[in-house]
């Protein structure tokens, strides 16, 4: 029997090895590799903070969310060797595998720079783990008034909307409070504007502005001190509570492996998502080093084309499915409304509607209502569909049908 090993059991993991347990058949074994014995609902923990989600709707046990067949090996990794094609657990036990998924995700760094890992006792919070997520909660509740900055220290991160997400709703959360007036909210992020696409980044800084949100732009954090920002170009930005996203980096494995870049992400085929510089082995969802976003919607769209080329690949046929970038992202903007945004590597977000063009019912690059409830439904399809790996209408490529082309 041939070995498939999949490493990681996130969003990534658990999706492929869903799919291709019984698309590949009796002749392949399905091993997922996690130490986490806890599956999280990623986009829940915005949420969290603001009361909007019950701890207990998080979360959901590791082995509830694979299906028969798929063998789980609930140990952290410590060495990948792809000369070998074996990985070493930390119980030094050595798995060898005839193909590889490297889904191992991304991590959160507040080591990276200076002062971050002084924690809450310094004003300092994440929303990017549960137990960041919790305190966070019980800070914002004891929150009396001053400035609340949201700093995103490098860039990729998970979610990149997530910090401009969190701003809109703290917004209406302190205004539900009646103490708007004594809260300044700051985003200071690394970036030129609000986000990386022009017209979506325009539109959010709107959005930004008409909130009374000041807009921080090309701060690089040196460090963290005294409830303060410092940027490496000496500016200073002061705080009362400092909500950080920290630089995320790939995998520990992946660097003592010496098989990702600085930040330990995997060089990957942008299209076949097979490993640049490792044979039989494909990379999936945060793991990549690819120019697409770390979200769940591109994990998803990733796994479709995936599991087309693996079948592909083991019966030795050339892979044609092409992955194109694809992400798609509610932005939640408070008030019960919610945008929702959708582009791939080569077009930007635009106006128009989704999944279905000039239909919807949800709309491109606006605020409605039926967006807002089109994130809060997707937590049941995430759990009932999405990880179990079943079809869902919607095609892993961008479709420009129904969508405005705006004028550069």
């Amino acid at each position: 029997m041939k070995k498939l090993l999949i490493l990681g059991g996130g969003t990534a993991g658990t999706m492929m090895a869903n799919s291709l347990v019984d698309r590949l058949g009796t002749e392949w074994q399905v091993t997922v590799v996690e130490p986490d014995r806890h599956h999280v609902y990623q986009p829940g923990l915005l949420f969290l903070p603001f009361g909007m989600l019950d701890d207990r709707k998080l979360t959901r046990p590791r082995n509830h969310t694979f299906k028969r067949g798929v063998q789980w090996k609930p140990l952290a990794i410590r060495q990948m060797d792809h000369a070998k094609k074996s990985v070493v657990l930390d119980d030094d036990s050595v798995l060898e595998y005839d193909l590889a998924i490297l889904a191992s995700g991304t991590r959160i760094r507040p080591d990276m720079t200076p002062g971050l890992e002084d924690g809450p006792i310094a004003g300092v919070h994440d929303f990017y783990t549960v137990r960041g997520a919790q305190a966070l909660r019980s800070a914002l509740a004891n929150f009396k008034g001053g400035r609340l900055v949201v700093n995103v220290v490098e860039m990729p991160i998970k979610c990149p909307v997530a910090p401009l997400e969190f701003l809109f709703l703290a917004d209406d959360y302190f205004k539900r409070r009646g103490m708007r007036d004594d809260v300044e909210l700051v985003y200071a992020t690394p970036l030129d504007a609000a986000f990386t696409k022009p017209y979506a980044a325009k539109t959010l800084g709107y959005l930004l502005e008409e909130k009374n949100i000041r807009l921080e732009t090309e701060f690089m954090t040196a460090e963290v001190t005294d409830r303060r920002l410092v940027s490496y170009d000496e500016r200073h930005v002061g705080f009362d509570l400092l909500v950080s996203v920290p630089i995320h980096s790939g995998a520990a494995f992946i660097g003592t492996s010496e098989l990702g870049d600085e930040l330990d992400f995997v060089p990957t085929d942008k299209h076949t998502l097979r490993a640049l510089q490792m044979e039989d082995v494909f990379v999936l969802g945060d793991a990549t080093d690819l120019p697409s976003s770390k979200a769940g919607s591109v994990a998803h769209f990733q796994a479709e084309i995936l599991k087309q080329n693996i079948q592909d690949y083991v019966a030795d046929k050339p892979m044609k499915a092409a992955f194109d970038g694809h992400a798609n992202c509610f932005v939640e903007t408070g008030g019960g409304k919610a945008m929702l945004i959708d582009f791939n590597y080569d077009v930007e977000p635009l106006p128009g509607y989704f999944p279905v063009p000039h239909l919807g019912p949800f709309s491109l690059m606006a605020e409605s209502r039926i967006n807002h409830w089109g994130k809060l439904a997707f937590r049941p399809i995430y759990w009932h569909a999405l990880l179990p790996g079943r079809p869902l209408p919607i095609s892993p490529q961008m479709n420009l049908s129904g969508k405005k082309q705006i004028a550069s």
